[in-house]
């Protein structure tokens, strides 16, 4: 009886319809629970399916951003190059005019190296004995005078520049000829200025003024341009001037310099029949 009363609950409830849109009961409450369960999964199932696009997305802009950088790079090194194509054009044409302009012969050459045993006050150049090179040759830019040549191998050799401190050279303020002002330059503790000593302090020397090579140190041919002067403190009839230069050539950007292929004069020996004229050979019995 109870399951006959239930069956027939069951058939009346399936049955049964709404009034206004004729849709069985069963049905919409059907479509209501489902609702119910779907709605959340379709909605999960769409946030994931955004994170996944998003993700592919992101992947995406990051691999065209990548390629934007290394586009960028690449112009940045074809840039530098270019710069540097040019640069180093200028610095040839400079020493090609030093070799047009010069009264010696010119031999180009490049820095390779650098002897930190120095102080950084000695190149390596990549011309040697092969190329002509010898001792006591001088070495310039087309700023001036670089030092010169103290080591000699078949393909490099060694150059001491004028900034070194054990270094060297007969030096005249203003043009040979017009001027008083003879000293010996050196290197000093600084490493871009020089010092020109044994000035007398009654000579006029003013700052600005360049100072060139005499070639009485018996090394460096006469008119090479050392540098220009930046300090003088006066002196007095008994005591110098004090002298600072500046050096002329860059000697600490340099990459191409010229050596001179330039060897002075023997000077004359003694004569004997002077009195007590002495040959240097002879003083070294």
């Amino acid at each position: 009886m109870v399951t006959l009363l239930l069956f027939n609950f069951i058939l009346m409830a399936f049955s049964a319809r709404e009034i206004n849109s004729g849709q069985r009961i069963v049905r919409v409450w059907t479509q209501t629970v489902a609702d119910f369960f779907q709605s959340p999964v379709t909605n999960l199932s769409s946030a994931v399916s955004n994170y996944f696009l998003s993700i592919a997305r992101l992947r995406s802009a990051q691999n065209e951003n990548d390629e934007l950088k290394q586009k960028i790079q690449e112009q940045a090194v074809e840039i530098k190059q270019r710069d540097d194509l040019a640069a180093e054009n200028e610095r040839l044409r400079s020493l090609l005019q030093l070799k047009e302009q010069s009264k010696y012969n010119v031999l180009t050459a490049r820095i390779i190296g650098r002897d930190p045993s120095f102080w950084f006050d000695s190149s390596i150049i990549n011309r040697g004995s092969l190329d002509g090179v010898k001792l006591n040759m001088a070495v310039v830019t087309d700023g001036g005078l670089v030092g010169r040549v103290t080591a000699v191998s078949p393909l490099t050799s060694q150059v001491d520049l004028i900034t070194y401190n054990k270094s060297g050279v007969g030096g005249i303020v203003g043009e040979i000829g017009t001027s008083n002002a003879l000293g010996v330059v050196n290197g000093t503790s600084k490493k871009d200025l020089l010092e020109m000593k044994y000035v007398p302090g009654t000579v006029d020397v003013q700052v600005g003024q360049p100072v060139f090579t005499t070639g009485q140190d018996g090394i460096f041919p006469p008119g090479l341009k050392i540098g220009d002067i930046v300090s003088v403190v006066p002196g007095s009839a008994t005591t110098p001037l004090q002298i600072l230069i500046q050096p002329g050539a860059r000697l600490n950007s340099m990459q191409e310099v010229g050596v001179l292929l330039y060897e002075p004069p023997a000077r004359p020996e003694y004569d004997q029949k002077l009195p007590n004229a002495v040959k240097p050979s002879d003083r070294r019995k």
